[in-house]
């Protein structure tokens, strides 16, 4: 009998998958046994990832891809699909946030907005879509959405990102509802703040001690805090769990 909670020999997509919380679920994957696809409009860093992990003994593959742009997550798909003949996870990680500064939302240049939403939620569309016919002709499939715990916190300061991870959790309700009798599930996990090597110039070291305090889990998060969250929405263990948020800040907000 295959283990509920196995991932063995899953092609797995995780977008933004070349450093930070995507570089970490690359490796978790891979390490359960997953085939690992790296999409990541930063190729270098994507090739690193999966270099990293094939010199593991473990199989995947890094794909420059800008999920904003139809045509590069079209041929995406169809590199994965040919090369592995179908998709079976997709984790929707990348996004505009650590570059971001904070700043009232009066002062949010509209292009800065505009590309936040393109990226944030366009992309997250258009991955999803994609995705759609692999999964659909395997009756099996999950879409697992990451939006943020800056939703239920109403962060003030980030309006366009936190808008844009809101609309993430709307999209994946309703993606459930039209994906479910094809054997897909679509769920969001909501991170808190998590500390990775990508900088954020504008969050100071009060800010960050007085977000720790606040978590009934009093640390700092960490990428590996959020594997085991996403890997269960892979796993047949989830299989009749959707349109659900699953919030990974350390008990910092409740729904």
């Amino acid at each position: 009998m295959t283990q509920r909670f196995d991932v063995s020999g899953k092609v797995v997509i995780i977008t933004g998958g070349g450093q930070g919380i995507g570089r970490a679920y690359a490796h978790a994957f891979a390490d359960a046994g997953a085939i690992t696809v790296i999409a990541e409009v930063n190729a270098a860093l994507g090739e690193q990832v999966a270099a990293e992990i094939t010199a593991r003994g473990k199989q995947s593959m890094a794909v420059a891809t800008d999920i904003a742009d139809p045509a590069a997550v079209d041929s995406l798909v169809a590199k994965v699909v040919t090369r592995h003949a179908r998709i079976d996870v997709l984790v929707n990680n990348a996004s505009i946030f650590s570059t971001i500064k904070m700043r009232p939302f009066t002062a949010i240049p509209l292009d800065e907005w505009d590309r936040v939403l393109r990226v944030n939620i366009t992309g997250t569309f258009l991955m999803s879509r994609a995705v759609t016919p692999s999964m659909q002709a395997k009756k099996w499939g999950r879409i697992i959405n990451i939006s943020s715990a800056a939703v239920t916190m109403g962060r003030p300061n980030y309006l366009h990102y936190t808008t844009s991870k809101a609309a993430v959790i709307g999209m994946t309700r309703s993606l459930a509802k039209e994906l479910g009798a094809h054997g897909i599930t679509v769920n969001a996990v909501l991170p808190g703040a998590t500390d990775t090597e990508v900088a954020r110039e504008t969050v100071t070291a009060q800010q960050k001690a007085a977000m720790i305090a606040m978590r009934s889990i009093p640390r700092e998060e960490t990428p590996e805090d959020l594997v085991g969250a996403v890997m269960f929405l892979a796993s047949d263990a989830s299989a009749f769990i959707s349109g659900q948020s699953i919030t990974v800040d350390g008990g910092l907000t409740f729904l």
